[in-house]
């Protein structure tokens, strides 16, 4: 069965509780559509010396052999998801994507990268290389610089064996099992 209305304004309670759990389903299968994007990051190397999905899985190893949380290595795994359909603000695109399932200071670190790791290269471009400054008050400055120093800028290495986009599926199952910021929350505790 279906909802009947054509017109979200003229649902009904009964037209949601046959909506509800197909959405749910739905929600359930976000990581399978994650982990398919990601993918499409293969074979676009951009200029780069490396793929867009090697220097992502290089990223998430890094974070992940240093120990930080499974929440941060999906952070650092999915910091370059939005190239493909973001190529002017890929940060806030993966920003977007991660802000219902991490914390606030995972999200802003993401939403964030694009211009700390513009330190390295902005001036070659003509840009401002300290753009990433105006953030320097903020408590989450060192935590993306930091972020970029680590995980992001040395992850751009031909020399490293490739690695498997599936050594990180069980993580990105589980952070995005359910939203924990979100208004679709309760949803997922029915």
């Amino acid at each position: 069965m279906q909802a009947s209305f054509s017109k979200m304004s003229e649902s009904t309670a009964e037209d949601w509780q046959l909506i509800l759990p197909e959405q749910i389903a739905y929600f359930k299968k976000l990581p399978d559509r994650i982990l398919a994007h990601m993918e499409l990051l293969t074979g676009d190397y951009g200029g780069f010396a490396i793929d867009r999905l090697q220097h992502s899985l290089q990223t998430a190893h890094r974070a992940a052999e240093a120990g930080e949380d499974e929440e941060y290595v999906v952070c650092a795994l999915l910091h370059d998801i939005g190239d493909t359909l973001g190529s002017a603000n890929h940060a806030d695109v993966a920003a977007v994507i991660l802000q219902p399932f991490v914390s606030e200071e995972n999200h802003w670190m993401i939403k964030h990268h694009a211009i700390f790791q513009g330190y390295n290269f902005f001036h070659f471009l003509g840009a401002d290389r300290n753009m990433r400054d105006q953030y320097r008050d903020n408590p989450n400055f060192k935590r993306t610089a930091r972020f970029i120093a680590k995980y992001d800028d040395p992850s751009f290495d031909p020399d490293m064996p490739k690695l498997d986009l599936s050594l990180f599926e069980p993580m990105v199952r589980n952070v995005f099992s359910a939203p924990k910021n979100s208004m679709y929350k309760s949803f997922f505790e029915h």
